[in-house]
């Protein structure tokens, strides 16, 4: 219907301009967009070889605590530009941060999909989000607590909870919480302590990387790091 069409450029509008107005070499590139006669939308992004992480731990195992270092930092690069410029990702998971190579360069994270993007900086757009009303925006195996009970204002500490998750993955080749349905999954991460992830794998995780993951992990905002530097 005509709400349900506007709503969606409106949409497909933010992410793009929200894209294309960040400049971290982490964050993938847009060139162009646009809506056709027939209400298509189209970007026009650089073109990237790779894998994201989800395809990259579901075909190789684990990572290497090192090689999960080096990935999460470029990713916390690509955070830390949309957040000092008052932007919120909402969607940090796996499949939309590729790994890339770039000439000689291996391992180039390149993050994507500013889909769910809101303003931090302005509390009324962050709870509208431009989304069908009633229901929640993100993925539930890395949703943070607050997106999921609608109780905080979200800023850029919730991108940092799902990167958490992201770590989370990457070292273990685990989500941080599974359950029967989506619903049962966002409420273990509202109401259940983590699992350590040394707990969950045999290679070795130094216990300073594992308190990070886990300061990431906190149901309290105010318990995380403040930025992703």
């Amino acid at each position: 219907d005509e709400v349900a069409r506007r709503t969606a450029i409106k949409r497909f509008e933010r992410e793009a301009q929200a894209t294309a107005a960040l400049r971290s070499p982490y964050t993938v590139e847009l060139y162009d967009f646009g809506v056709t006669e027939d209400l298509t939308f189209y970007y026009v992004m650089e073109l990237l070889e790779g894998l994201d992480l989800k395809q990259l731990v579901t075909r190789f195992g684990p990572l290497l605590q090192a090689r999960a270092i080096h990935l999460l930092k470029q990713v916390c690069h690509s955070l830390h530009d949309a957040h000092h410029a008052g932007m919120v990702h909402r969607d940090i998971k796996p499949e939309n941060i590729l790994t890339c190579r770039r000439g000689h360069d291996y391992d180039v994270v390149k993050v994507l999909d500013f889909g769910l993007v809101s303003a931090a900086a302005n509390p009324d757009v962050g709870r509208t989000q431009l989304t069908v009303e009633g229901t929640i925006s993100g993925t539930p195996a890395f949703m943070a607590p607050e997106i999921a009970s609608g109780e905080h204002v979200i800023d850029g500490r919730a991108d940092l909870y799902a990167l958490g998750c992201v770590a989370y993955w990457l070292l273990t080749g685990l989500v941080v919480f599974d359950g029967p349905s989506p619903m049962a999954v966002v409420l273990k991460h509202v109401n259940e302590p983590p699992a350590p992830p040394s707990s969950r794998t045999a290679n070795p995780i130094h216990p300073e990387l594992e308190a990070i993951v886990l300061a990431c992990l906190a149901k309290d905002p105010a318990r995380r790091p403040a930025t992703g530097l």
